[in-house]
Parts: structure tokens; C-alpha cells; sequence
């Protein structure tokens, strides 16, 4: 193989790689940056559910399973689906306290 056959190779597959990384890295940033806000958002969920617990004068079973899930969910620490599950789940337990009191 001549050496600048080589060289051509050697550039092309280095032009290759550096195209992949700048196409892959954003992306995987992305997909890191949408999983911290779902996960802050379904704490902040959880939060307020908590608090509406804490306030309600009666006991609600179905309201404490759904946040007893919420819990279960956010101390897995999945991805982003696991973050929007445990906000529902969040969410509607604290509409069912707030329904109530």
C-alpha cells in the first residue's frame, strides 16, 4: 500500500469518527438533560403530594398507594418514562387529598 493511499485511509477514517461523535454527543447530552427535568418535576410532584398528605384530615388508602408507587418509582431512579410515571401517579394522589379536604 503507498504511503499516501494510507494517509487518505488513515484521514477518512478519522473524518468518520469525529462525525459520529459530533452527531451522538448532543443527542446523548439531550436525552441526560430531558431525564433530569422529568425527574425534577416528578419530585417536585411527589413533594406535593406529600404535603397534601400531611394536611388531610382523613385517610385516603387508594391516595397513599399511589404515592407509596411514586416513591417506590422515584428511589428506582429509572429513565424518563419511570420520572413521568411516578409524577402521574404523584399528581393524582395529591388530587384525590385535595378532593377531600
Amino acid at each position: 500500500m503507498s504511503p499516501s493511499l494510507l494517509s487518505w485511509l488513515a484521514g477518512g477514517v478519522l473524518l468518520l469518527a469525529a462525525g459520529l461523535v459530533t452527531t451522538l454527543l448532543p443527542r446523548r447530552r439531550a436525552r441526560a438533560e430531558r431525564a433530569r427535568l422529568a425527574w425534577s418535576t416528578a419530585r417536585a410532584a411527589i413533594d406535593s403530594a406529600t404535603v397534601s398528605r400531611d394536611a388531610s384530615p382523613a385517610r385516603i388508602p387508594e391516595a397513599e398507594r399511589l404515592l407509596a408507587r411514586a416513591e417506590l418509582l422515584a428511589a428506582e431512579r429509572g429513565g424518563a418514562a419511570a420520572a413521568s410515571a411516578a409524577a402521574e401517579h404523584a399528581r393524582r394522589a395529591d388530587e384525590l387529598w385535595q378532593a377531600r379536604s
